[in-house]
């Protein structure tokens, strides 16, 4: 599968942002999907995951717990990561990950595609 990732720019803290990652292939609903960042100068860090049949299955890193949200469209072959209240900490490269495996999917390891990144900057 080949993921392309969009919807980063620069946005003032507090503001909000949609991030897509849109999938090639006709069995996108068979992989779980995550979202990962990397800020400067850090290591690539989880933040959101997705099981196949979506809702329920979401799971969040902590630190974005109520101000991000994950869903995806099956029919679309898309994820999505709705960013709100966005502070400038949240600045850094966002990449969205799929894989077909089971296991631990806060581990970047894990997942087999990688999207290319898009960029969010937030200004204070």
């Amino acid at each position: 599968v080949q993921l392309q990732a969009s919807g980063g720019g620069l946005v003032q803290a507090g503001g909000s942002l949609r991030l897509s990652c849109a999938a090639s292939g006709r069995t996108f609903s068979g992989y779980v999907m995550g979202w990962f960042r990397q800020a400067p100068g850090k290591e690539r860090e989880f933040i959101a995951t997705i099981g196949r049949s979506g809702g329920v299955t979401a799971d969040y890193a902590d630190s974005v717990k109520g101000q991000f949200t994950i869903s995806r469209d099956n029919a679309k072959n898309t994820v999505y990561l709705q960013m709100n209240s966005l502070k400038p900490e949240d600045t850094a490269v966002y990449y969205c990950a799929a894989t077909y495996n089971t296991g631990t999917y806060y581990h970047a390891s894990i997942y087999d595609y990688w999207g290319q990144g898009t960029q969010v900057t937030v200004s204070s």
